[in-house]
């Protein structure tokens, strides 16, 4: 029995060898096979090609954004406690930094970052020094910040690194260089290549430094992919659609005698001709294709359906971005996002931005503090909770637990002020004018009953004095 268990094992290990050098691919890594050149995929990847990328395939511009568009779907404000308080500074940071658009471009900055390794949101101040020097005296309030200029990767480098061991941010930028023209070659522009200083200069980037990596690079293969089905696919069917003709010549006819059959001096010049009378006749100049004896039959292609070779690119890239297919294209087969696709998406973006975009708002807001353009207090970056149900689902939760209510008789499960705040409103005492319209509404109550039982009314009256 053992004899014949090694006999089973052996020839299985044979047949494995085999089918792993026939078949590489389905066999684990192998040092001999280049999957990137096999498969048409960069070996290194750099900014130019997220970049590229991003602004030529739809799948990869629809991620960025509507990543970004979830994550910024309000804008935050600066709170002075826990609540706002509408209070004059509230006020005076509110709309001043919707006149500057400051939320504006550090969400473009949030979107550049997704794109490149990092990006960066360059701070203009009121300081009256160049962007190469340290920030200097600034006056006090908000008004002493200018404006954010977002940037890409390939827009700002590192020049000068830290390189002092005994300083607290050794191994950080020191001084960035920002071309604009370097990324789009936008030469409408009057900037041109500015030394900045690391002040004026918040990184956006998962940990805050410019060793990140790109959102696209973990699916770059997938949209790389996608992009060759689609682009094969489109080819194809215009191949098929323009109905190229298969020329053959008749029988016994040397390429010397269609050669001078068209009075053509080298062969290509007859391939030429031939493809001129082909190009007029397609293009309408001609309504009859005549070649004198050749015979002509059409190329027909039969196109395999790139639906089934394209959605597994698709969902793949969608999982390497975290966002529901669904979420990612839109409608597939008439159906739109599920609730959990959308509980799902909101969960997602709420932990973006709690652990990516939070951090970089709350280094900013400490950077205005330790200018002295805000006061030294625990200011709050208020935002509206992405997680939060709908108006309608709402007011179905409070419906919901009113019918339970009714259906409990004297003993409530839930307070009337519970049902309202849970439906989205305020607390009865919260509301101006309820107790007095309470008390007016009880007050007629006792007036119809007066009215209906004016005798009971009067022994109810007798038995209480």
């Amino acid at each position: 029995m053992a004899a014949h268990s090694s006999i089973i094992s052996n020839v299985s290990s044979v047949v494995r060898s085999r089918l792993q050098r026939a078949f590489p691919w389905a066999y684990g890594a192998n040092s001999k096979h280049d999957y990137a050149a096999d498969y048409g995929w960069p070996e290194e990847l750099d900014f130019r090609h997220f970049h590229r990328m991003y602004s030529r395939s739809g799948l990869a511009a629809a991620a960025v954004d509507k990543t970004v568009a979830k994550t910024w779907q309000t804008m935050p404000a600066l709170w002075e406690s826990d609540e706002p308080t509408e209070s004059e500074m509230e006020q005076t940071i509110r709309k001043h930094f919707a006149r500057r658009k400051i939320w504006r471009a550090l969400m473009d900055a949030d979107r550049r970052s997704m794109v490149g390794c990092y990006a960066g949101a360059i701070i203009l101040l009121r300081d009256g020094q160049k962007l190469d020097q340290p920030v200097g005296a600034l006056a006090k309030g908000v008004q002493s910040v200018v404006g954010i200029i977002p940037a890409w990767e390939g827009q700002l480098t590192v020049v000068e690194w830290d390189t002092l061991e005994t300083s607290d941010t050794y191994g950080e930028p020191l001084y960035f260089q920002f071309d604009e023209q370097a990324v789009c070659g936008n030469q409408a522009t009057g900037k041109g290549q500015v030394r900045i200083h690391r002040d004026r200069v918040l990184i956006w980037s998962d940990d805050g430094t410019v060793n990140c990596r790109s959102a696209l690079e973990p699916g770059f293969n997938d949209l790389t992919d996608a992009e060759k089905i689609k682009g094969a696919g489109g080819e194809g069917f215009w191949k098929s659609a323009r109905g190229a003709p298969i020329i053959e010549a008749p029988k016994g006819v040397s390429a010397q005698d269609v050669q001078r059959g068209l009075n053509a001096a080298t062969p290509a010049e007859v391939i030429d001709k031939l493809n001129e009378q082909v190009d007029d006749f397609q293009s309408g100049f001609d309504k009859m294709l005549m070649l004198g004896g050749f015979s002509v039959n059409p190329l027909t292609i039969s196109l395999p359906q790139p639906k089934e070779f394209w959605e597994p690119c698709v969902q793949s890239f969608a999982a390497s971005m975290s966002i529901p297919v669904k979420v990612l294209i839109g409608n597939v087969t008439g159906e739109r996002a599920s609730t959990e696709d959308a509980r799902e998406w909101a969960q997602t973006n709420m932990s973006r931005r709690e652990n990516r975009v939070l951090p970089i708002l709350h280094e900013f807001v400490d950077r205005l503090v330790r200018w002295g353009v805000l006061e030294k207090r625990d200011w709050v970056v208020g935002w509206a909770d992405l997680t939060e149900s709908s108006p309608s689902e709402k007011m179905d939760l409070a419906t919901k637990m009113a019918t339970i209510n009714s259906t409990l008789g004297n003993e409530p499960a839930f307070l009337p002020d519970e049902i309202r705040e849970t439906a989205g409103f305020k607390s009865a005492d919260d509301v101006e004018g309820f107790a007095e319209y309470l008390a007016e509404r009880e007050g007629r109550a006792e007036d119809a009953m007066t009215e209906a039982d004016p005798s009971g009314t009067e022994q109810q009256q007798e038995a209480q004095s």
